[in-house]
């Protein structure tokens, strides 16, 4: 019996239907609303509307659109680093023992640190121009969004387990064919996860990157966050109310269309031999496939994706352990050496900065300031993994629920902790409580997720037939969480937390200052100093705090997080 369709049926499922009217229409109706919006970054600087700020909630929508679209080019650029700059860390050995303390170093700058050396350079790129501004504040979100999936995809190309390695190599894959075939694909879940973290961390930060100062001149750039600024300032409950709405909106609003079909999508990569508990596709996935057009151009992507991925390149990418030539120690004691000199010329550049204004004693005030902020990191990070691993792993052994919480956590981690100001003050003020003690929790208020997101990662990937192993044992209790889950997740929820404590640091700058009106309360710790400082405008004194807040995320990661990271690494490969 022939399988060939009639022609004209054949036709009819090529030709476009109802769906992809629909489709179609919300595509172009999108195209034209951001061509819209974008035309507001090609004005002059000095416009009358350039940089105006109005607290009229009809201009929500607009500013609600410019903000998630400089926030989309963020993640696109974050999506391109991740790419290259994760993948040459965990390919490279001796490319890692510099690209990775880098990136412990850059997660823990605060935002208002590049902010303060980037500026210049962006506007100089469009003298007088708005498009200056705008990528300043695309490259500040980035700052916020990068680091976060760079490590999820570091974690994921360290920890591909060796029986899929084995694979490979049977298959004589090259290690073009690898990477895309194999690591990219074992990443995926756990980066989809990260990549919807990091949107909720540039809203967390949103409103510093949309006011940029330059000198005395300070520019607020149309946008949710600029609103809340000016909402703030002029103590406006009612506009802090309508701009939590319209991200509420927002964020609802690309989790359906971009999130849950990623999610649904990525459920597909999970690494196990007997099939796992699934939910129904979202809707818009089911649209997709319902749109022909769509559909045709989604499997001309694929297909193309195929092609490339399976170009026969051999990049000289990992190679198979027992085939890997033992390191060089004259190359290694040669790159050791240049990597000491470079860090030295560094230091010395940056204390003869700082030396011509400072002291030792602005040092050890610096100094005492971190180990502050450093017992608040510490607790928080503490008190964080004993609430959220257990409820991350709840939720990522149950997708439906996890489809259910997705949208909750997404909004919860993008909560600026300026919005939390008016009731965090009014409470302290009026109770006459320790700033130093009621302003910490508002270092973890958007940085926790980052343990949530990553613990959910883990319990979606882990093997259902590991699970079901368990199950046939009896293995129950405290000892299912600590011979089965706790192993499995631990890759995961090490970057999690490495993540999330790097960002605790850097929303310190945030945190550690609240303002309300005229009302302001200022904890001790180098958030505070550094903020100061940068209002000031003294760049020694941000200097010297960013160096000191640097050398503390990379003493503190060296000390406890990156030996956890070895030992699930180790873990993993005896497994």
């Amino acid at each position: 019996m022939s399988n060939t369709l009639h022609p004209a049926l054949a036709l009819r499922r090529r030709l476009p239907n109802r769906w992809d009217l629909f489709a179609m229409v919300c595509v172009f109706g999108a195209l034209i609303g951001v061509a819209h919006v974008a035309r507001g970054t090609l004005v002059p600087l000095n416009g009358p509307s350039a940089t105006a700020i109005s607290l009229d909630p009809a201009g929500l929508p607009v500013y609600a659109a410019r903000t998630t679209l400089r926030m989309f080019a963020a993640l696109l650029a974050s999506l391109l680093f991740t790419f290259t700059y994760a993948t040459a860390a965990a390919k490279s050995r001796r490319a890692g023992l510099i690209l990775v303390p880098i990136l412990d170093i850059l997660q823990s700058v605060p935002i208002l640190g590049f902010l303060t050396f980037t500026v210049v350079f962006f506007m100089n790129l469009f003298p007088g121009r708005v498009m200056g501004l705008e990528l300043a504040a695309i490259f500040a979100i980035f700052t916020s969004q990068a680091w976060n999936m760079a490590f999820s995809l570091y974690q994921s190309l360290k920890t591909v387990p060796s029986d899929l390695e084995e694979a490979s190599f049977s298959f004589h894959l090259t290690g073009w064919q690898r990477f895309w075939r194999l690591e990219v694909p074992f990443a995926i879940p756990g980066l989809v996860w990260n990549t919807m973290m990091s949107m909720s961390g540039g809203w967390f930060f949103v409103t510093a990157a949309e006011a940029i100062s330059v000198g005395d001149n300070t520019w607020k750039l149309p946008g949710i966050g600029s609103y809340v600024a000016l909402a703030l300032e002029q103590r406006d409950i009612a506009a802090v109310l309508y701009a939590i709405l319209a991200m509420l909106l927002v964020i609802i609003a690309y989790d359906q269309l971009l999130f849950r079909p990623l999610v649904a999508w990525s459920a597909k990569f999970r690494v196990e031999t007997t099939a796992g508990a699934t939910a129904t596709d979202p809707w818009m996935l089911k649209l997709i496939r319902r749109t022909r057009l769509l559909q045709f151009l989604g499997d001309s992507v694929g297909a193309a994706f195929r092609a490339v991925s399976g170009f026969p390149f051999s990049l000289g990418l990992r190679r198979r352990h027992g085939d890997a030539r033992p390191p060089s120690r004259l190359v290694d004691a040669i790159w050791v050496t240049a990597l000491a000199v470079v860090l030295a010329f560094t230091a010395w550049e940056v204390v003869s900065f700082v030396a011509t204004s400072l002291t030792w004693r602005d040092l050890g005030i610096a100094f005492v300031l971190g180990l502050c902020t450093l017992a608040r990191v510490a607790v928080l990070m503490a008190v964080a993994s004993l609430i959220w691993v257990p409820i991350g792993v709840w939720v990522g052994l149950r997708p439906v629920w996890a489809r259910r919480v997705q949208p909750a956590a997404q909004f919860l981690a993008a909560f600026p902790a300026n919005l939390l100001f008016p009731p965090f003050v009014i409470v302290i003020v009026y109770y006459h409580l320790n700033v130093d003690i009621w302003l910490t929790p508002l270092m973890v208020l958007g940085t926790q997720w980052y343990i949530l997101f990553n613990v959910i990662a883990g319990a979606t990937a882990f093997p259902g037939d590991l699970r079901e192993v368990a199950d046939n044992f009896r293995v129950g209790g405290w000892l299912w969480w600590r011979k089965v889950i706790l192993p499995g997740i631990f890759p995961y929820y090490v970057t999690g937390a490495i993540t999330a404590s790097g960002g605790s640091w850097n929303a310190s700058i945030v945190a550690e200052v609240a303002t309300w009106g005229d009302t302001k309360l200022t904890a001790h710790g180098l958030g505070a100093y550094i903020a100061a400082a940068t209002d000031a405008g003294d760049m020694a004194r941000v200097v010297l705090g960013v160096a000191v807040m640097s050398a503390m995320v990379v003493f503190f990661n060296r000390l406890l997080w990156r030996p956890m990271y070895a030992y699930a690494n180790r873990r993993l490969t005896l497994a």
